[in-house]
């Protein structure tokens, strides 16, 4: 088997893992196989009321970063979560790692460590040349110049406060005002 393969089976796998471990937690999750743009897994409440986006990215346990590419700096909104999906092969000890980071927390420091990249002089004192990669260091390990998702590993309670919330605390969160709304309501 080439390696373009493995990587790839190892990524379809990933995604039906992570569908498995929301699953487990009590929600109705479903892989939707590349028929939605930015949107490995979508999952519900068991009520079909509050939704969140996963986009899954995998890794190898034991390796220093995973790649999120460009994207990862594209903030989807509060109810958008990466999970960074550590998938051993099926001969290995290792264990499954899963990192779960909302989108803004996400996007923004991708962005900012990506600048710095940017703006630290490379070999030879040359400047960086801009391009899509995006990558972070997967703990314990660190590279300079990409970010550390510590502190993320197993947050699954970040994805249950999402589909657990008072829906109308989040809309006035996000800027929602309920009496404009009743008010544009009225007008119709």
């Amino acid at each position: 088997m080439t390696t373009e393969k493995d990587k790839s089976f190892r990524g379809n796998a990933s995604q039906f893992f992570v569908a498995g471990e929301l699953c487990r937690r009590g929600y109705a999750a479903v892989v939707t196989l590349g028929n939605t743009p930015n949107t490995d897994v979508l999952c519900s409440n068991r009520a079909g009321t509050k939704f969140v986006h996963v986009q899954v990215k995998t890794f190898v346990p034991g390796t220093v970063t995973c790649n999120v590419g460009l994207k990862a700096e594209r903030a989807f909104g509060p109810n958008f979560f990466w999970i960074l999906a550590g998938i051993p092969p099926a001969d290995s000890a290792e264990r499954f790692r899963y990192f779960i980071v909302p989108s803004a927390d996400m996007a923004a420091n991708v962005a900012s460590t990506h600048v710095k990249w940017l703006a630290t002089p490379g070999k030879g004192g040359r400047a960086h040349r801009d391009n899509p990669v995006r990558a972070v260091s997967i703990p314990p390990l660190t590279r300079p110049y990409h970010w550390s998702v510590e502190g993320y590993e197993d947050r699954w309670d970040l994805i249950d406060t999402a589909l657990t919330g008072d829906p109308a605390i989040a809309l006035m969160e996000a800027g929602w005002n309920p009496q404009s709304a009743l008010a544009a309501d009225a007008e119709h």
